[in-house]
């Protein structure tokens, strides 16, 4: 069985073999399994051989893959022979190609003529008219968190500096960090999940997320640091998404609604067309 892998093996590499020859030669040659009137050929495989493996990873990937092609190979003709009815199947993959057809050619046109890009005014407008698409299923926060150990040098600095949302605060606490501080966020402007915040502060409140809501200004500590937290703004479950947060999702969203409006504008004119030329014909 070794022996049949190394020339196995061989045979993959031998890529120039042939090249000279008869394509039905060639073919015969770079046979590697014949089942049933199933041919895989070299070149199939070599299509599919990862670039880079060893002789050793590439032989195993050979060998399993060769084995996989008899076994399917095998398992389809087994099937097809249990199954002689094969009309509903033939309907089902007929429906399936012209959904793919018309799957493809609606894309074609799709990225030749509609342009992916939105002016903000046109996805603001959506957001602002559909705004009971876009509900929060998570609260969000804006701010600041820094987390410091017990003994770092300038902490009653670091009470203000956290609290403080001037440019000046904020270089400073950055500079400070950099230097004294074990974790430091900086989301004024962006929203991120409260979750993603208690998850790095010890609150041992039984409503976390309530007192996050209420304490704008969180100090806490445990037997190695203090945790400082500064919240600039805050979202509950079930608000109103805002307008930088559910931004792409609008987007996204207005573009898949103009790609419907612009298949049903491309089926109406095939229509008409259509119509135009008499080649729809009414039998009732």
């Amino acid at each position: 069985m070794r022996i049949i892998g190394f020339l196995l093996l061989f045979f993959l590499m031998c890529t120039s073999c042939g090249d000279k020859k008869g394509e039905r030669e060639y073919m015969v040659e770079n046979l590697l399994v014949e089942v049933d009137g199933n041919f895989l050929y070299r070149e199939n495989l070599q299509k599919v051989l990862p670039v880079g493996l060893s002789k050793d990873d590439s032989l195993l990937f050979a060998e399993n893959y060769i084995r996989n092609w008899i076994e399917e190979v095998l398992l389809y003709d087994k099937a097809k022979a249990n199954i002689p009815d094969n009309t509903e199947i033939e309907k089902l993959v007929e429906n399936y190609r012209k959904a793919l057809i018309v799957h493809t050619y609606q894309q074609a046109l799709i990225n030749q003529r509609l342009s992916p890009n939105l002016p903000e005014q046109d996805i603001t407008d959506f957001y602002e008219k559909n705004k009971s698409l876009f509900m929060l299923e998570r609260p969000l926060i804006k701010g600041l968190f820094v987390k410091v150990p017990l003994g770092a040098p300038r902490l009653n600095e670091v009470h203000e500096w956290y609290k403080t949302e001037t440019h000046e605060a904020v270089e400073n606490l950055e500079k400070y960090s950099l230097q004294h501080a074990i974790s430091y966020d900086y989301f004024y402007d962006k929203w991120v999940a409260v979750s993603d915040v208690l998850g790095k502060i010890p609150i041992k409140d039984e409503n976390p997320e309530t007192y996050i809501q209420t304490n704008r200004h969180v100090e806490l500590q445990d037997t190695a640091f203090y945790y400082f937290l500064n919240v600039t703004d805050y979202r509950k479950k079930g608000d109103e998404e805002p307008y930088d947060f559910a931004r792409t999702t609008a987007k996204d969203m207005l573009i898949n609604l103009r790609k419907v409006d612009f298949i049903k504008e491309i089926k109406a004119g095939l229509y008409k067309e259509a119509s135009r030329k008499d080649k729809i014909i009414y039998h009732y």
